[in-house]
């Protein structure tokens, strides 16, 4: 959505908070360049489906000017510790900026409401364009190209429920912990907990998995919005913290 004034101001970062990737950011130097933030949490699976878009936005235009910042919220306990957020991001591949938010501080100066949330900021550090949630991928990546004066196609859609234009079915409501029972999306994820990655396990529909990391894992996915039936055990060294349901295609 475009901001229809230059009135609002980047909010600066709080001094006692953490950053990944690099060394302590100033969002006063950073006066000259676009900047794009992103409040985000690794334990959320739309925030991980927005991700491609923030790596191909920090490609094409990091060049040009665009300054890419992450700020990890955590909207589940493991969020707050900064060791596993460390470990999630290592595995992700993330090469952002990255601003640890465990208590979160500058999540509260913003006002948020949810995840994942996208401000972009003009080289006043003026707000210029924001989203709230998933999608708006073209309106972002167009509002980048106004700010650097650069033209080019937009960044191709990642998944076909990703265009507006796509016919998507309200899945079932996430659910606090682990669930078995029936249930309507186009995928399920979980957001699990692991305290023995060595020896953790859940079992998906009779089908023991071994679970590696904390953060999110795709249990089942459709390639349309169907019904099914999910059977979960989560054994020993692993802890469910919740089952999210995600959207799926009409057919």
């Amino acid at each position: 959505m475009r901001v229809p004034t230059d009135t609002i101001a980047a909010p600066m970062f709080p001094a006692a908070l953490k950053w990944l990737n690099v060394a302590t950011l100033r969002m006063d130097k950073q006066r000259g360049r676009p900047v794009l933030l992103e409040f985000w949490d690794f334990c959320d699976p739309a925030s991980l489906r927005t991700l491609p878009y923030l790596d191909a936005w920090d490609e094409r235009y990091g060049e040009a000017g665009l300054r890419t910042i992450l700020v990890q919220a955590p909207g589940f306990a493991p969020g707050q510790d900064a060791d596993t957020v460390a470990a999630a991001i290592e595995r992700l591949g993330i090469s952002h900026p990255v601003l640890l938010d465990p208590e979160l501080k500058l999540w509260q100066i913003y006002e948020n409401q949810g995840w994942p949330s996208r401000y972009l900021f003009n080289q006043d550090l003026r707000l210029f364009e924001v989203h709230f949630g998933e999608g708006g991928y073209h309106e972002t990546e167009a509002a980048i190209q106004e700010l650097l004066d650069v033209g080019g196609e937009p960044v191709p859609y990642v998944r076909p429920e990703d265009d507006p234009d796509a016919r998507i079915v309200v899945p079932t409501p996430d659910v606090e912990g682990p669930y078995s029972g029936p249930y309507e999306a186009g995928e399920v994820s979980v957001v699990l907990e692991v305290s023995e990655p060595g020896s953790a396990s859940i079992v998906v529909n009779g089908e023991e998995r071994a679970v590696q990391y904390t953060g999110v894992h795709s249990l089942v996915r459709h390639e349309h919005h169907e019904a099914g039936v999910l059977d979960l055990e989560v054994g020993d060294g692993v802890r469910c913290l919740a089952t999210l349901f995600t959207p799926g295609l009409a057919e």
